[in-house]
């Protein structure tokens, strides 16, 4: 009797995907996966970005978590259109989850769309979700060692950010292993060190950012 390996799961979850870089395409909209373990400062992370970029350009938001709507509130009250994404126990987004909130914004009316994805360094990084960039952070406390425990995350990634910079003296975290190693893994990432209250690093990244809205 003849065994099939079953792969329709991934292969849907592409087609949905590119299905959805289309139309982002389509309505010149930059979409933006935000993924990291839980704590290392995501919405902190997207608060500057908005607080940096809405002036200039419109933003929508699309918080992802098990439960709850703490972070979604917080980004709400800066007059930013926001869903809330409950997964319910799942550890990661997926493509349709996506395209199900769009009929929440209107794309024409949006340069950015920024997903906060659910935290952890596993389940995100395999699901592409109609992102034109992966961001992937890792905070100084977390420990140097999550770029080898953790491959796909950061050689899928675009950019590493170093969140909580300011606690490098505080712990002992080798900071060139961490950058050797994402770049051994992914040659073309970007690198940047964020202190995300202070705002230090900030301006180096959203710089980066503007280079894709405006081409």
């Amino acid at each position: 009797m003849e065994i099939k390996v079953v792969r329709q799961i991934m292969e849907w979850n592409e087609n949905c995907h590119q299905e959805l870089r289309n139309t982002f395409e389509e309505n010149n909209v930059l979409m933006i996966n935000i993924m990291g373990s839980p704590g290392t400062g995501k919405t902190t992370f997207i608060t500057n970005i908005i607080n940096s970029l809405s002036n200039e350009y419109k933003i929508g938001i699309i918080e992802g978590d098990i439960a709850g709507s703490i972070d979604a509130e917080k980004i709400a009250a800066l007059g930013i259109p926001v869903v809330q994404l409950n997964t319910e126990g799942a550890c990661h987004i997926e493509a349709m989850s996506i395209k199900n909130m769009l009929q929440y914004f209107d794309l024409k009316d949006l340069d950015i769309l920024i997903v906060e994805n659910i935290g952890n360094l596993v389940c995100p990084a395999e699901f592409d979700i109609g992102d034109e960039l992966k961001i992937a952070l890792l905070s100084i406390p977390e420990g140097d060692d999550k770029v080898e425990k953790y491959p796909l995350m950061f050689t899928r990634a675009n950019a590493l950010v170093m969140t909580k910079y300011d606690m490098l003296q505080y712990f002992k975290f080798d900071e060139k292993r961490v950058v050797d190693n994402a770049k051994n893994n992914n040659p073309d990432i970007e690198i940047f060190k964020v202190n995300s209250v202070k705002g230090d690093g900030m301006p180096e990244f959203i710089e980066w950012i503007k280079s894709y809205l405006n081409k």
